[in-house]
Formats: C-alpha cells, structure tokens, sequence
C-alpha cells in the first residue's frame, strides 16, 4: 500500500433529518461545501417535534425521511458532534443526542447500507417533551 493511500480516509455517511438537510439552516453552517454527496434517504424510527423548533429521531419502525450525505473528511464528526452535544465519552442519558449506525433505504425502499445517525436519548426526549411526527417528514 502506498502512503497516498494509508492517508486517503475512506468516505463518511451521514443520515440526516433535520436542520442538517439540504436548503437548511444547519446545512448551510455545518456541511455546505463539505459534501461529497447527498441522497434522499428514508430510516427507520420515530420522528419527533421539539419545543425548541427543531426535530429528534429514536429507534423505531416507522419511516423517517431525510437525506444520506457524504463526506471525505473525518473531522465533519467534530463539528456535528458539537452541534448534536454528543460526547462519546459521557454517559448516554447525558449527551441530548448519541451518535449511531443505522441502516438507510432509498426512497423505493432499497438498501443503501449503513450510515452514522444523531439520535436523542430516551431522557432528553422525556426531558424535552417531544411530539411524535407521524408523518416522518
């Protein structure tokens, strides 16, 4: 292998469904420019509304539709993790959101693998009194 390609960092996928989206407030701050890529995506969850304006997903069964975005670059993680105020070394029930690898689906339901997600905790959730979105957009 050559040192060109121990450096070259493999690409980076991103599940977003929120302020993060393309045409978003936190997409142009966070990712514009920074994208290799971006898909409309569907997840499974539960979408939810938040009193603070903006959106939280958890595990679940129902559609959430948002978009996989790409990324070359391994630092876009500290600039979202900031964001999503995840610390990989806190305790779950302390972080508003943790960051996952959930599985994505293009829009006829297909897979597209495995992407990093940003998901609240069951306590934020509780804390914050979200309302469900059933319609998962």
């Amino acid at each position: 292998m050559t040192e060109s390609q121990e450096k070259a960092s493999p690409l980076l996928r991103v599940f977003v469904y929120g302020t993060l989206k393309p045409g978003e407030v936190n997409y142009q701050k966070y990712c514009a420019g920074k994208v290799v890529d971006a898909t409309p995506a569907i997840a499974l969850g539960e979408l939810f509304a938040l009193p603070m304006g903006y959106q939280a997903m958890t595990l679940g069964n129902s559609p959430v539709h948002g978009y996989l975005l790409t990324f070359y670059d391994e630092e876009i993680f500290t600039q979202l993790d900031d964001l999503e105020d995840y610390q990989p070394e806190r305790p779950e029930s302390k972080n508003l959101y943790n960051r996952r690898q959930i599985e994505v689906y293009d829009q006829q339901g297909r897979s597209l693998g495995w992407a990093w997600a940003y998901l609240i905790s069951n306590y934020s959730l509780a804390q914050l009194g979200g309302v469900v979105q059933s319609d998962g957009l």
